[in-house]
C-alpha cells in the first residue's frame, strides 16, 4: 500500500489540479458562446476518435493527431475575450484607490441615488469601476469629471435629459462619464422580460470586473451585476447590504448613519419619451 502511494502520489497531485483547473474553466465559460463552440468540437472529436478506433480510417487519425496545434489556436480565437477578462482580473493589484471613509461616503451617496431613482421609477444604469479600466466604453459616451452625487445621478438620467441614454462610468468615487454604451451579453436569457439595460449590465460584467446597478424604469426594480450574475429584484435593504458587501466587505455598519441623506422627498417627475436604452 505504502509502495503504490510511493510511486503515485504525483500522480494524484496531477489530477487534483487538472480537476480544479477543468473546473474553473467550466464556471468562467458555462454561460457564454464560447461554451457551447467547445462542446460542439469535443463531441465531434469524440465521434471521429470512435469512428477511427472501430473503422481503423489511418487518414482521419493522422488529421486528429495533427490539428491539436491548429485546434489549439482556434480555442484561443474563440475564447479571446473570457481569456482577455480573466488575464486581467489575474494581473489586477488595486480594489479601489481611496480610502475606507470615503469609500464608506460613496457607497452611502451611490445606495440614496439608486433608491431614490427606484422611488421615481427613473430608468438607470450605473458601471463603477475597479481594476480593470472601463476607458473603451467611456469613450463612446460623453466624458465627464465630477464628484458622484444623487442629485448629480437624478439629472443626468432625468427623462429627456440629453444624457439619460446609456450608462453612467463611476470611476474612484467621481463620474468618469455619462451616455456610455456598455457591450450587450450574448448568452441566452431564461427570463425573456429582461430588457436592454440589464443585458448590458450583464455583458460590461462579463468583459470587466465592474459592478453594475440597473434601476429599472417600468416597475422601479433594483439589480446588481457581478461577474456576469444577475442579482434582481432587490428590496431597499437588500441593495445597501450587498453594495456594502462589495465594496466595503460587510453588511452596512452603524457608521453609514452618520453620512447625511439625501432628501427622499425631492420632486421629480417620472414621465419620459422612449429610451435608447430600455429597461
Amino acid at each position: 500500500m505504502w509502495q503504490f502511494i510511493d510511486e503515485h502520489w504525483k500522480d494524484a497531485i496531477e489530477i487534483l489540479v487538472l480537476a480544479f483547473l477543468i473546473y474553473q474553466l467550466y464556471r468562467a465559460f458555462r454561460a457564454t458562446r464560447g461554451a457551447q463552440i467547445l462542446v460542439g468540437l469535443g463531441l465531434i472529436l469524440v465521434v471521429l476518435a470512435l469512428i477511427t478506433q472501430i473503422f481503423q480510417f489511418e487518414v482521419i487519425g493522422w488529421l486528429i493527431t495533427r490539428s491539436a496545434a491548429v485546434l489549439a489556436f482556434a480555442l484561443l480565437v474563440i475564447f479571446q475575450p473570457e481569456l482577455r477578462n480573466g488575464l486581467a482580473r489575474l494581473g489586477s493589484s488595486r480594489f479601489f484607490s481611496f480610502s475606507s471613509k470615503r469609500r464608506l461616503a460613496f457607497v452611502e451617496r451611490l445606495a440614496d441615488a439608486v433608491v431614490l431613482l427606484s422611488k421615481k421609477r427613473i430608468g438607470a444604469l450605473f458601471a463603477i469601476q475597479r481594476d480593470i479600466t472601463l476607458k473603451e466604453q467611456l469613450e463612446t459616451g460623453v466624458v465627464l469629471d465630477a464628484q458622484f452625487t444623487p442629485e448629480l445621478a437624478m439629472s443626468v438620467f432625468f427623462p429627456k435629459s440629453p444624457l439619460h441614454d446609456g450608462g453612467m462610468i463611476i470611476a474612484d468615487d467621481r463620474v468618469a462619464g455619462a451616455a456610455c454604451v456598455f457591450p450587450v451579453t450574448e448568452k441566452e436569457m431564461q427570463d425573456r422580460s429582461t430588457g436592454l439595460r440589464h443585458r448590458a449590465a450583464i455583458g460590461l460584467t462579463e468583459r470587466t470586473d465592474a459592478i453594475a446597478v440597473v434601476v429599472s424604469e417600468e416597475t422601479g426594480s433594483i439589480s446588481i451585476s457581478e461577474n456576469g450574475s444577475l442579482h434582481r429584484n432587490l428590496t431597499e435593504k437588500q441593495f445597501r447590504e450587498k453594495i456594502s458587501e462589495i465594496f466595503i466587505s460587510g453588511p452596512p455598519s452603524n457608521e453609514t448613519e452618520t453620512v447625511e441623506k439625501l432628501d427622499s422627498e425631492t420632486s421629480v417627475s417620472s414621465s419620459s419619451d422612449r429610451d435608447m436604452v430600455s429597461d
